[in-house]
C-alpha cells in the first residue's frame, strides 16, 4: 500500500463491509436500550447540543464514513446551530492547511470560484470532500458573511499537501522583514517548490521519492522553520505546517499516523488559541475520538491530543449509522464508487443503538453513563463501524468502547451516498 493511501483514517486496518456478529451473550440488554432511550434526544432538539457544548471552545463532530450525505448535512446543521446560539465561527477541516486558506478567503471575501477550489485542492485522499453537501456549507458561509459582523472562517488542520503559495508567503514575509534569511529559505524550499503544480501530481511525486530524499526534504523544511519561528505567528505557523508535512512523508506505519494526528491537533489548537475563535473540528470518527480502534496502527488520536491540550473545553461527538451507502475510493480501479455497509451483527454497537426509540437522535454519553448498565455497555469494547475513505472488500473490524472514545454521539438509522459535484 503506498504512502498516499495512508492519509485517510483506517486504511491499514479498514472495515468497509458488514460487521461480524458478536457472540450471542453480547446481545443488546433491554436495560441498556432503556437507559440510552432516557437520554436520547431527537435531532430536532438541538438545545441538547447546546447543553453539551456550552463550555467548549473546540467541538469535534466526526463522520463514520467520508462519503455519506446525511453525515455531512447533519454536521452542517449543527455547525449553523452553534454559530447562531453559541458564537462558534470556524469550521476546521480534515484537509490541508493550504486548502483551508483558499476556502477561508472565499467565505470571507468571495475571492475565487468555489467549485474550482474544491476541484483543485481536494484530490487524492481528499477527493471525498468534493460533494454538493460541502459546496452548500461554504455557499451558506459566504452568504452569512456578507452581512455578519463576526465573519465565519475556515481552516484546514491536515498536512497531506502544501500549495506552492504557502512557501511564497513565508519567503515574502522574509523579503520584507528579514532579508538576510531569504537565501537560506529559498535554498531549503527549492526542491519542494520544484514539485508539480497540481495537487494530485504533487502528492504523488513526493510520495514516490526515495526515503533518503524525503528525509532530506524534511530536514530542509525544519531548517526553514527555524529561520522564521520567531516571525509573526501566522508566518511561523505556515512554516511549521510545511515541516509537519515533509516529516510525515519521511515516516511510515504507526510513526506516520502518530505524527499526523498530533500535528492535526496542534494546528487546531494553534488556531483556536491564536484567533480566540470557537471551532468545530470536522474529521473522521477515528481522529476526533479519545481512543483508537487500532492502537497498533493509530497509536494516539487527534482527539486525545486535543483533550490533553484543551482539557474539557474540547468535546468529541461521533456519528454512528445502522446501515446505508457511502462513497469511497476503490483501490482496484483508483476511482470513487458507491458501496453498502450491510447490516450490523447482533452485539455490535450499531445493533443496540438502533433499538433506541428515536430513528435519528443525539445522546450525551456522559449523562447516559450514570445508568450502571449503560456505563458497563459503553465501557465494553464491541464491534463498531469505522469506514475509511478507501474501500477494502475484506471484512475487518476491531472492538471500540464508545464511552471511552466519545463524549456524545449522533445515531442515524440509514444514510445515502453523498452527492458528488
Amino acid at each position: 500500500m503506498n504512502k498516499l493511501s495512508l492519509l485517510t483514517f483506517g486504511l491499514v486496518a479498514a472495515l468497509a463491509a458488514p460487521i461480524l456478529a458478536a457472540p450471542a451473550h453480547a446481545a443488546a440488554d433491554k436495560g441498556v436500550v432503556a437507559g440510552l432511550d432516557r437520554y436520547a434526544r431527537p435531532l430536532s432538539d438541538l438545545d441538547a447540543l447546546s447543553k453539551m457544548t456550552r463550555d467548549a471552545s473546540i467541538v469535534g463532530i466526526g463522520e463514520v464514513t467520508h462519503g455519506s450525505k446525511e453525515l455531512f448535512t447533519v454536521r452542517n446543521r449543527m455547525f449553523r446551530h452553534l454559530v447562531s446560539k453559541q458564537g462558534f465561527t470556524t469550521i476546521a477541516l480534515e484537509a490541508p492547511w493550504s486548502a483551508g486558506v483558499r476556502l477561508d478567503e472565499y467565505v470571507r471575501t468571495g475571492k475565487g470560484d468555489l467549485r474550482t477550489i474544491l476541484r483543485e485542492d481536494f484530490q487524492q485522499a481528499y477527493s471525498s470532500w468534493q460533494t454538493k453537501e460541502w459546496l452548500e456549507l461554504y455557499t451558506w458561509m459566504r452568504e452569512y458573511n456578507r452581512t455578519a459582523r463576526h465573519k465565519l472562517r475556515v481552516m484546514g488542520f491536515d498536512i497531506g499537501d502544501v500549495h506552492p503559495d504557502q512557501y511564497r508567503r513565508v519567503i515574502a514575509w522574509a523579503e520584507k522583514n528579514k532579508p538576510a534569511i531569504v537565501p537560506g529559505l529559498r535554498r531549503h524550499y527549492a526542491d519542494l517548490l520544484a514539485l508539480p503544480a497540481g495537487t494530485a501530481e504533487r502528492m504523488s511525486a513526493i510520495a514516490a521519492l526515495p526515503p533518503e530524499r524525503r528525509k532530506t526534504l524534511a530536514e530542509n523544511a525544519e531548517a526553514a522553520y527555524r529561520l522564521v519561528e520567531n516571525a509573526t505567528p501566522i508566518v511561523a505557523q505556515e512554516a511549521r505546517v510545511i515541516a509537519q508535512m515533509t516529516t510525515m512523508y519521511a515516516l511510515d506505519g504507526p510513526a506516520l499516523h502518530g505524527h499526523r494526528d498530533k500535528a492535526m491537533a496542534q494546528n487546531t489548537w494553534w488556531w483556536n488559541r491564536q484567533t480566540g475563535l470557537k471551532t468545530v473540528a470536522a474529521a473522521h470518527n477515528g481522529h476526533i475520538g479519545y481512543v483508537s480502534a487500532w492502537p497498533e496502527t493509530y497509536p494516539v488520536t487527534q482527539g486525545a491530543h486535543l483533550r490533553a491540550m484543551a482539557g474539557k473545553s474540547y468535546v468529541a461527538i461521533a456519528t454512528t449509522i445502522h446501515s446505508g451507502r457511502f462513497r469511497a475510493m476503490d483501490p482496484k480501479t483508483g476511482k470513487v464508487g458507491v458501496f453498502d455497509t450491510g447490516t450490523p451483527g447482533t452485539g455490535s454497537s450499531e445493533h443496540t443503538l438502533d433499538q433506541v426509540g428515536h430513528r435519528d437522535y443525539l445522546v450525551n454519553l456522559r449523562q447516559a453513563g450514570r445508568n450502571p448498565a449503560v456505563r458497563t455497555w459503553l465501557d465494553t469494547p464491541r464491534p463498531t463501524y469505522t469506514i475509511p475513505a478507501t474501500y477494502l472488500p475484506e471484512m475487518f473490524t476491531k472492538p471500540l468502547a464508545l464511552g471511552k472514545a466519545y463524549d456524545a454521539l449522533i445515531h442515524l438509522h440509514r444514510v445515502k451516498a453523498a452527492d458528488p459535484l
